[in-house]
C-alpha cells in the first residue's frame, strides 16, 4: 500500500512500464505489487471467493440496472445526475448505490465541518523562485481553519505562477488538494505540472477519469489505477470472455473529453472501514484492499463525476485542467501481479494540460521505442531469454564483452581504492536469513528448497554472507575499513508479471560491496563513495542526484541507533553539498528496514531518471551477528587478559545480541552499489547510447573489409595485429559487394570500418571510416597501420566517450 505521503491509490502500483526502461518509481511500484500467491496469502480474493463471483459481479443484471436508472435517486430534493445516469447513458446498479452512500456521507461530513469552530490560523505562501532564480518573499494571507483552502489563495498570485499549478504542498512535505480546507498554522507552496510530483498527481487524476469512462462503457469492476512514469493505467474485470479492443479506445477518449468539459470536481471524503465495506461490497477487488491493506481507522475516497474510488489522493481541482487525453495501449494482466489470480484488462493512457506537451511526448515515445534495449539486444546479438528459465538472461558473446568491460572497469577502481574482492556461497540454510532478519521481511522474494531435511534459500543479497566472512576470525582495528566486494550471482523471486527485459530479472549480478568500519570512519568512507560515483558516472556522461531516505514505518533496531545513523549520513551529504556536489533531497520514511540510505539517481540521454547506486548505513546486522574487532586499547595491552575479568561477567542469558567485551567494539556496516545490477545497467547504457557503444565498451570495435579478394591476406593480418592488442575485430571476406559489406557494418554499429585495397596493402595503411563522423563515410582517412593501432589503444585505455582517433 502506498503511504499517505506519496498520494496514490491505496493499492499496489504498476507491474510494467510504458517505456523500454523502468524508472525508479516504477521499480518501487513493482516491488510493492508483488505479493505472494494464494498458498502463501490465503486472503487473496481468488482464494477467498470462487471464480464464479467474477462473472456475477462483472455483469450486473441489465434489467435491474435499467429499472434503477429510469428512476434516479433524489438528493436534498434534487435529482442527482451522478447517481441515476452518466453523460453517455444509464449506470449499473452498484454504481448508483455506491454513489448514493457517498453523497449521504459527504453531506454529513460537510455539516460537521460547518458546525465546527473556524479559528483564525497563520498561513504564509511560499511562491518559490522568481525568473532570476532568487527566492520570492513569503506572503502572509488571512485564513481560517476548516474553511480556507490553498486554491482560494491563488487569486492573490500572479498568473505566470498559477497557470501551471496542479496541487499544493503544506509545510514543504504534505501534498494537499487545492480545494481541501487547511486545518492548522502552515506554509503553503504550489506544485506545477512541470515537476515530477505535479505530473504524478495530474496523471493520477487522469487515471480516475479513465476509470469513470471504463466503468460507464463496460459496467466493469475496477481494480486500481495509479500514475506511472509516462502516464497512467487502470486495471479492470470486464466480464467473462471479454477483452478490451483497440476499437474501444475512441469511445473511451470521447467520454473523457465530455468529462473535461463538465469540469467535474474531485471531492475528498474520509470513510470508516464499515462504510467502505458497504460502499464497495460489490467488488471483491476493492474488498481485498479494504480488508488487507487499509488501517483500522479507514481511508479516504474520491469522487469524480460518476466514479467513487478508494484513494489517498491528492488530486487536481477539476477535470477542466486536462486538455488532451489519449489511450496508448491495452493488455491483460493478473490481479496483484500473481499468475494464480484473476486475469484483468489493463488500459494505459496519458494526458497533458496542453496539446503541445502531448506532441512532444509522442516524439519522446518514438525515440524511446528506437532505443528499446530489448530490440537492440536482439539486433546486436547481445542477449536473449527463454521460458525454460524465466527472468534469467542468456548473455551471448557480444553481451558478455560489455559485461566483462564493466567488471574490468570496477576491478581497476577497486584496486586503486583499497577494495578486496571475495566470493561467497550461492545457497545458505535459512537460519542465516533468520539471524540477519531478512527471513521475516523478505522470505516471499526468495527461492527456497529443502535438502536433507534442511531448508535452504538462494541468496538474494550478499550482506549476511559477508558478515560470516568478517566474523570467521579475530579482527583488529588495523584492518578497518575493510571493503569487501563481491560480483556473485543473486536470485530474487520476482513475479512473472513484473519481469521486463534486463531491467527486471530473477537472476542477476551486481557490484556489491560491504564496508566494515569504525564510527569515526563513516564520514570519510561516504565521502570516498561520492568520489567513486563521480568517477564512474562521469565516464558515461551521467549526471546524478542524491536522495536521503530515513526510517520506514517497519524497521529493525532501536530509535537511538537509527537517529545516530541518520545523523552520520546527513553530515556526509551536507559536506558533499558544501564541496560543490549539488543539493540533496529528503525522502522521509523510505529507508531500508535495517538502516537509512542514500539513493543515487542518474539521468540518461532522454532525461529519464534511473536509480542504480545506493549507500546504506547499517548498525543492525553487525549486532545480529555479534561482530566485533579488537580496539587500539586492547591491542596496546602487553599481557594476556586477567582470567578474573571473564569470571566477573554475568552468567545469566541476556536478551538480544551479546555486547562486545572489554577492549572490543562493534563495527559499522556500509552497504553500497555503484552501477547496481549489471543487467539493469546494461539496459540503461543500451538505451542511453542507442546501441552506439563507446569504443572501450563496444563488442564490435573494428570491421576490416577488402576492396578485392587479392588483399584478403592483408585483411587477416590486420585482424591478427589488432586482436593481439585485445581489440574486438571482425573481417568480411564474403562474396558480397564492398558497398553491401560497408552498409552491413554501419547497421551493426561498428565503431570503425577499415577498408583496404592494393594501395593500403602496399603502404601498410588503412582507410578508416568513423561511425560518428559523416565526412568519413564516402571515403575514409588513410592512416598508417601502426599509427592507427596506437591511436585505438589510447582510445580504449582512456575510455573516451567520443568515437574519434
Amino acid at each position: 500500500m502506498a503511504s499517505p505521503k506519496t498520494g496514490e491509490d491505496v493499492v499496489p502500483e504498476d507491474l510494467q512500464s510504458d517505456l523500454p526502461l523502468h524508472s525508479k518509481a516504477e521499480d518501487k511500484a513493482m516491488e510493492s505489487s508483488q505479493q505472494s500467491p494464494d498458498v502463501r496469502n490465503p486472503q487473496s480474493p481468488k482464494a477467498s471467493q470462487p471464480k464464479k463471483s467474477k462473472t456475477k459481479d462483472s455483469k450486473p443484471d441489465k434489467e435491474k440496472s435499467k429499472a434503477k436508472s429510469s428512476n434516479p435517486v433524489k438528493v436534498n430534493g434534487e435529482l442527482s445526475k451522478s447517481q441515476g445516469e452518466s453523460t453517455t447513458g444509464p449506470l449499473p446498479d452498484f454504481v448508483i448505490q455506491r454513489n448514493k452512500l457517498f453523497d449521504e456521507l459527504k453531506r454529513r461530513h460537510d455539516a460537521e465541518i460547518l458546525a465546527r469552530d473556524h479559528p483564525i490560523i497563520n498561513v504564509s505562501l511560499d511562491l518559490g523562485l522568481d525568473k532570476d532564480g532568487k527566492p520570492r518573499p513569503t506572503m502572509p494571507v488571512a485564513a481560517k481553519a476548516w474553511e480556507s483552502t490553498p486554491g482560494s489563495f491563488l487569486r492573490h498570485v500572479d498568473k505566470d505562477i498559477t497557470s501551471d499549478v496542479v496541487i499544493a504542498k503544506v509545510n514543504g512535505k504534505d501534498l494537499w488538494d487545492l480545494d481541501r480546507p487547511l486545518e492548522y498554522d502552515c506554509c503553503v507552496s504550489y506544485v506545477p505540472f512541470t515537476s515530477a510530483e505535479g505530473r504524478k498527481v495530474f496523471w493520477h487524476s487522469s487515471a480516475h477519469v479513465l476509470g469513470e469512462a471504463a466503468e460507464c462503457q463496460y459496467q466493469c469492476l475496477l481494480s486500481h489505477g495509479p500514475p506511472v512514469e509516462q502516464g497512467f493505467f487502470y486495471d479492470m474485470a470486464i466480464g467473462e470472455g471479454q477483452v478490451v479492443k483497440e476499437a474501444d479506445w475512441s469511445p473511451l477518449e470521447s467520454k473523457a473529453s465530455k468529462y473535461f468539459k463538465e469540469k467535474q470536481p474531485f471531492e475528498r471524503l474520509h470513510v470508516s472501514i464499515p462504510d467502505l465495506k458497504e460502499m464497495f461490497g460489490y467488488s471483491k477487488y476493492k474488498m481485498y484492499y479494504i480488508e488487507n491493506l487499509l488501517p483500522p481507522e479507514g481511508s479516504t475516497v474520491y469522487k469524480c463525476g460518476t466514479l467513487v474510488d478508494l484513494c489517498l489522493g491528492p488530486h487536481i481541482q477539476n477535470t477542466s485542467k486536462i486538455k488532451t487525453f489519449q489511450i496508448m495501449k491495452n493488455s491483460s494482466c493478473y490481479f496483484r501481479g500473481d499468475k494464480n489470480d484473476d486475469s484483468l484488462q489493463r488500459i494505459y493512457g496519458v494526458a497533458f494540460p496542453d496539446k503541445k506537451q502531448m506532441a512532444e511526448h509522442k516524439k519522446f515515445l518514438e525515440e524511446a521505442s528506437k532505443r528499446d534495449h530489448r530490440k537492440i539486444g536482439i539486433d546486436q546479438d547481445l542477449f536473449f531469454f527463454n521460458e525454460l528459465s524465466p527472468g534469467s538472461a542468456f548473455l551471448l558473446p557480444h553481451g558478455t564483452i560489455i559485461f566483462n568491460a564493466l567488471q574490468k572497469l570496477l576491478r581497476s577502481e577497486y584496486q586503486n581504492r583499497g577494495y578486496q574482492e571475495v566470493q561467497s556461497p550461492n545457497m545458505y540454510d535459512v537460519e542465516l536469513w533468520k539471524k540477519s532478519g531478512h527471513w521475516k521481511h523478505y522470505q516471499d522474494d526468495m527461492f527456497s528448497l529443502e535438502v536433507e531435511k534442511r531448508k535452504w534459500a538462494l541468496k538474494p543479497m550478499n550482506c549476511p554472507g559477508h558478515c560470516l566472512m568478517f566474523g570467521h576470525r579475530e579482527r583488529s582495528y588495523r584492518e578497518l575499513p575493510l571493503r569487501m566486494a563481491d560480483f556473485g550471482v543473486l536470485h530474487r523471486n520476482e513475479a512473472s508479471g513484473a519481469l521486463h527485459g534486463l531491467t527486471r530479472v530473477r537472476r542477476f549480478q551486481q557490484d556489491d560491496t560491504h564496508v566494515f568500519c569504525t564510527q569515526d570512519q563513516i564520514t570519510q568512507e561516504i565521502e570516498g563513495l561520492f568520489d567513486f560515483l563521480k568517477c564512474i558516472y562521469g565516464l558515461f556522461g551521467f549526471p546524478f542526484k542524491l536522495k536521503f531516505s530515513t526510517r520506514p514505518e517497519k524497521y529493525m533496531g532501536d530509535l537511538d541507533t537509527w537517529d545516530a545513523a541518520e545523523a552520520k549520513l546527513k553530515d556526509a551529504l551536507d559536506a558533499f553539498t558544501a564541496s560543490g556536489g549539488g543539493q540533496w533531497e529528503l525522502n522521509e520514511g523510505d529507508g531500508a528496514f535495517y538502516g537509512p540510505k542514500i539513493d543515487i539517481t542518474i539521468s540518461d540521454a532522454l532525461k529519464r531518471d534511473h536509480q542504480c547506486a545506493t549507500i546504506q548505513l547499517d548498525f543492525q546486522l553487525p549486532q545480529n551477528f555479534e561482530l566485533e574487532y579488537m580496539t587500539a586499547e586492547m591491542a596496546a595491552k602487553s599481557k594476556a587478559p586477567d582470567p578474573s575479568e571473564a569470571k566477573s561477567e554475568p552468567t545469566t542469558a541476556s536478551k538480544g545480541p551479546k555486547p562486545p567485551g572489554p577492549g572490543r567494539a562493534r563495527p559499522v556496516m556500509l552497504h553500497r552499489a555503484i552501477i547496481g545490477s549489471f543487467e539493469r545497467f546494461m539496459a540503461i547504457l543500451t538505451e542511453h547510447f542507442a546501441g552506439k557503444w563507446p569504443f572501450w565498451l563496444s563488442p564490435r570495435q573494428v570491421l576490416v573489409i577488402p576492396v578485392m579478394p587479392t588483399v584478403n591476406d592483408y585483411v587477416e593480418e590486420v585482424q591478427r595485429l589488432l586482436r593481439a592488442h585485445k581489440m574486438h575485430v571482425d573481417i568480411d571476406i564474403s562474396g558480397n559487394t564492398m558497398p553491401k559489406k560497408i552498409r552491413t557494418g554501419q547497421l551493426q554499429q561498428y565503431n570503425f570500418i577499415f577498408v583496404v585495397g592494393a594501395q593500403e596493402k602496399e603502404s601498410r595503411s588503412v582507410n578508416i571510416r568513423n561511425r560518428d563522423d559523416q565526412e568519413t563515410q564516402s571515403k575514409g582517412d588513410l592512416i598508417p597501420l601502426n599509427e592507427a593501432i596506437q591511436k585505438l589503444k589510447a582510445l580504449k585505455k582512456e575510455r573516451r566517450l567520443i568515437n574519434s582517433i
